[in-house]
């Protein structure tokens, strides 16, 4: 009987190596992500007086409740959050009081990054993580508000108006503290930080991916 050769199966020519394909996993979720950015921004900046409502919430509540004495009424117009205080501005404006605004935007620009890295993600809950997000990001943006509110009074105000607040030397550094704290690390490192422990399957799985 005549005796068979095998033949290699030539490859696919469709098919596309797994090193490749296990190599553009990172840089497509990437693109993927600067490809969210700019209309999950978008969404934020014109839906911000929504979205803002829940911070605005919780600082007029913690303002009120850890600053009575200061606080006479907040309010929130759009993404500012204005805080009418019992301080008097002087003598020259007879019944005047002080009025601080603080543009929200400028501290919750991480719930946009955060909507980014989670569409980007592709996970079958994205929803889910959606509102665990922003329910951990509301209170981070509240602390924000209310320590820039404490730093205009207490800190960057005219020696009249600061010295009514009663703040000591070492509550005026626990204030700036707080503000750098509010204003430098929360916006873009608590997003970080959430994503990452709601997406930890995923992680798990790229990490697998570019081990193999």
């Amino acid at each position: 009987m005549p005796e068979l050769e095998e033949t290699p199966l030539a490859p696919h020519r469709n098919a596309a190596p797994t090193s490749f394909r296990r190599l553009t996993t990172l840089p497509r979720f990437i693109v993927t992500v600067l490809a969210w950015l700019p209309v999950t921004f978008a969404i934020w900046y014109f839906t911000a007086p929504v979205l803002l409502w829940a911070p605005a919430l919780v600082a007029e509540w913690s303002a009120r409740v850890a600053f009575g004495d200061l606080v006479r009424a907040a309010e929130q117009g759009g993404a500012t959050m204005s805080f009418v205080t019992t301080l008097r501005p002087g003598q020259a404006i007879a019944g005047g009081v002080v009025t601080v605004d603080v543009n929200m935007l400028l501290y919750s620009f991480g719930l946009p990054m955060f909507a980014a890295l989670t569409l980007a993600a592709r996970e079958p809950r994205w929803p889910r993580a959606l509102l665990i997000g922003y329910c951990v990001l509301v209170p981070a943006i509240a602390w924000s508000v209310v320590a820039d509110f404490l730093k205009n009074v207490a800190i960057t105000a005219s020696p009249q108006i600061a010295s009514q607040t009663g703040f000591g030397p070492w509550q005026r550094e626990a204030i700036a503290l707080a503000f750098q704290f509010g204003s430098l690390i929360l916006p873009a490192v608590a997003p970080a930080i959430v994503w990452v422990v709601t997406h930890r399957a995923f992680l798990e799985r790229m990490r697998g991916a570019r081990a193999a």
